[in-house]
């Protein structure tokens, strides 16, 4: 029987405030078994971009990377946010390690051809090429991967990569060797019926479904990658997917009460 492996991805707005994230990091520190966290970025590279008076263009929730930009957003997700986020992990006395795509070659990437939009340098994540047997060996000794939106061109070249993404392709790695569960975790409390509504948290979405309400123009655009990519790691093998409020990972995790929106492949 394989070991369940729960991989959580955390989203930048909740990583923005910081007494949401101690609370969120004081959850995920006390879910039991093998688990790995996925950041994304939060609004502190667009601030110091601003800073540096470069600008910001995002294009369906995806961040245009140029070349200044790429070095701004390596610095604070791969430096400031992903190791004050395995310090604040170690006080909880979780022996958590920080890692970029570029760490033991862990998700090689390609630079994603210009089309339409012209993304600079953003990352594609190569099919079959992430070796989940090196990311179960840190996990079979006790160690708890955390990951920062940043993979690597295999020739010199960090590339800025979506971490609802990274997540997914990680779950779906790892699939081989665990029974994966993947939770994409932010700052509403699942998908929404209605984007007005607060409550209006669906709590299944079937895929057939998501199609339905996407070609009708229903989802946020910051909301598309994280549902194209999550139902892509339920099709390709992993065992759930469940996108939810970060306050309540816990709840789901620890105590193991429903919450939030559970996908389902039931086109």
């Amino acid at each position: 029987m394989k070991k369940t492996l729960n991989l959580v991805k955390i989203g930048g707005n909740i990583i923005d405030d910081e007494t949401k994230l101690n609370q969120f990091l004081e959850d995920f520190a006390q879910i039991p078994g093998l688990k790995i966290l996925v950041h994304g970025g939060g609004k502190t590279a667009t601030e110091m971009s601003s800073n540096l008076g470069l600008e910001t263009t995002m294009v369906n929730g995806l961040r245009i990377t140029d070349a200044e930009t790429l070095r701004v957003v390596t610095m604070v997700y791969g430096g400031l946010i992903n190791k004050t986020i395995v310090a604040k992990l170690q006080a909880q006395e979780c022996n958590a390690i920080g890692f970029t795509g570029a760490d033991a070659n862990l998700i090689p990437a390609s630079k994603r051809a210009a089309g339409k939009y012209d993304f600079g340098y953003a990352g594609d994540i190569i099919p079959g090429v992430i070796r989940g047997e090196k990311i179960a060996f840190f996990l079979d000794n006790g160690l708890v991967p955390v990951f920062a939106p940043l993979t690597h061109d295999k020739a010199g070249s960090l590339l800025n990569t979506n971490a609802d993404t990274i997540a997914s392709a990680l779950a779906i790695a790892l699939s081989e060797q665990y029974e994966t569960r993947l939770y994409y975790c932010f700052e509403k409390n699942g998908v929404l019926s209605d984007m007005k509504d607060e409550d209006s948290v669906m709590e299944e979405l079937t895929l057939e479904k998501y199609r339905a309400i996407k070609h009708e123009g229903l989802i946020s655009k910051g909301m598309l990658p994280k549902l194209d990519n999550a139902f892509k790691a339920l099709l390709a093998g992993v065992s759930s997917v469940v996108i939810c409020h970060a306050e309540e990972i816990g709840n789901v995790l620890v105590h193991h009460k429903k919450t939030g929106t559970e996908l389902k492949n039931n086109s």
